[in-house]
């Protein structure tokens, strides 16, 4: 078992993955245990699609591109502007071609949604690192509008992706990236 601080240091954004499947009972495990995460009023409002098809994952990506790029041709402000050589690139995959994906969702008029998901998804991210999982929280995969898709994966109408996370066996771990001191504006005694 791994030690709470060394989940904190091991914890990196994985984006390369071995070729094998998680099996569904560790990643039902995963969402089991990251639902002890705290939520405002105990309301506990995640939802939980997952997605063990790397087709349909393929899918999902080449609709969240189409429109991001879409957005980008309406607002060339877009804070996707960042991303635009890549999105472009036709093999460039959104979802970094991992086996397994797993979206948390929530009633989009929850106020608290994105708080009570982020929280939530921190829980799952540490709970597949102690299982020996690479994770990474993936924005632009947040992008899926086409209805007939969105039925197709199980997405109620009134529920939004908050937070797309891929799930797989890392082929290697990156290097903590360097961190800024931490930024204490005050302390009131």
């Amino acid at each position: 078992m791994i030690e709470f601080p060394e989940l904190l240091i091991k914890r990196r954004s994985i984006r390369d993955y071995e070729g094998k499947a998680v099996p569904l009972e560790i990643i039902r495990k995963i969402i089991n245990e990251s639902c002890l995460a705290p939520s405002s009023g105990n309301g506990q409002p995640w939802k939980f699609i997952i997605i063990n098809n790397r087709n349909i994952i393929k899918r999902l990506s080449d609709e969240s591109k189409k429109n991001l790029l879409a957005d980008l041709e309406n607002n060339p402000d877009s804070e996707a502007k960042k991303y635009e050589e890549t999105l472009r690139d036709p093999n460039f995959n959104v979802f970094y071609n991992a086996p397994c994906l797993v979206l948390i969702a929530g009633p989009r008029k929850l106020l608290s949604l994105y708080v009570d998901c982020a929280l939530l998804a921190c829980y799952f991210m540490f709970s597949a690192l102690e299982k020996r999982l690479g994770t990474c929280w993936i924005g632009l995969g947040t992008n899926i509008k086409d209805p007939a898709l969105l039925k197709e994966i199980g997405m109620p109408a009134d529920c939004k992706i908050v937070a797309p996370i891929i799930v797989g066996y890392p082929k290697s771990t990156p290097v903590i990236p360097e961190r800024i001191d931490p930024q204490i504006l005050k302390i009131v005694t």
